[in-house]
């Protein structure tokens, strides 16, 4: 990919211990043909993000073990720059984290995993709200539909390949035909608008402590405990936020810790002695790979859009 572009604007961050890119940012990627996000290289992200003052392109790139330097183009440039310590988990502070026995050597391993934080609420709810009763397959492919459907090119030099993601009127504003060709349900759609028409709202979460920012994400009709920790992981950078509820994490966490099965109702006991590192251990088990090994066919994925 290109690596500069007029009225691009850099940034260097020296931090003070090591940063894995793909560990600590790649969970933002909704597949991997998500319009917003590329890694052309194993230290090297490309992504697209909408601030107050407008859009943004970025380019990370590590350039020693605890080092980035971050290059960014479009009107928000100057707001992802404010953002990027948080982006980057300078503040994520694992004191006192003792992993599980099972994910010592992931552990001392993936040293450069942190867990950032965007600020962006509505970045993260939509994809979440997407995903939410489906496949994960199916609801990348709707997030994709719908950004080269109603996003906008890219600033910078990627303008062809990156889609910067709607703004909250036109999330609001895509009609319930084009949802429905992108695969989403009436039920999903109509969550989507009410928390666009909420947004102003919805980002101030960010700024709230943790429980008062998921009761604000939760007052939102459609949005549950499972989706608040899907936003609160990425846009707060919670590492103890647990998606309860989720389809895989007791086999996940089963597997994983324990070596055998277990149902949803017991995941919270597995977990508990990791408080407030819940979430940190859930990133540990998916580096990992952890859950059982598969003895069936795959679930169909869901087809909303011949009903």
């Amino acid at each position: 990919m290109p690596t500069g572009a007029p009225d691009d604007v850099t940034h260097v961050v020296d931090s003070s211990r090591p940063i894995d890119l793909r560990l600590t940012l790649g969970r933002l990627a909704r597949g991997p043909q998500d319009p917003t996000f590329a890694t052309p290289g194993p230290n090297e992200i490309w992504r697209t993000g909408r601030f107050p003052a407008g859009p943004v392109t970025y380019r990370l790139l590590r350039t020693a073990p605890a080092q980035v330097v971050a290059t960014a183009w479009g009107p928000g440039s100057a707001d992802f720059l404010a953002s990027l310590p948080g982006l980057l988990g300078e503040a994520d502070d694992a004191t006192g984290f003792v992993p599980p026995p099972r994910l010592r050597e992931v552990h001392r391993r993936a040293v450069g995993l942190r867990i950032g934080r965007t600020g962006r609420v509505l970045e993260a709810l939509i994809p979440a709200i997407l995903e939410q009763r489906v496949q994960t397959v199916a609801a990348q492919r709707s997030w994709a539909w719908l950004l080269r459907r109603h996003g906008e090119a890219a600033p910078g030099p990627v303008a062809a390949r990156l889609r910067v993601a709607p703004d909250a009127a036109t999330w609001a504003g895509i009609p319930s035909w084009d949802y429905h060709r992108a695969g989403v349900d009436p039920a999903r759609a109509r969550t989507i608008v009410t928390a666009a028409r909420a947004a102003r709202r919805l980002e101030e979460a960010a700024r709230l402590p943790s429980a008062a920012a998921r009761a604000r994400l939760r007052a939102v009709p459609g949005v549950g405990a499972w989706t608040a920790a899907q936003v609160a992981a990425r846009a707060f950078g919670d590492a103890d936020a647990v998606p309860v509820g989720d389809y895989h994490l007791a086999e996940l966490v089963g597997w994983g810790l324990l070596g055998a099965p277990i149902d949803d109702a017991e995941v919270d006991a597995a977990l508990a002695p990791y408080a407030p590192h819940r979430y940190r251990v859930i990133r540990l088990l998916e580096i990992a790979g952890a859950g059982a090994p598969r003895r069936g066919p795959r679930l169909p994925i869901a087809d909303h859009r011949g009903r």
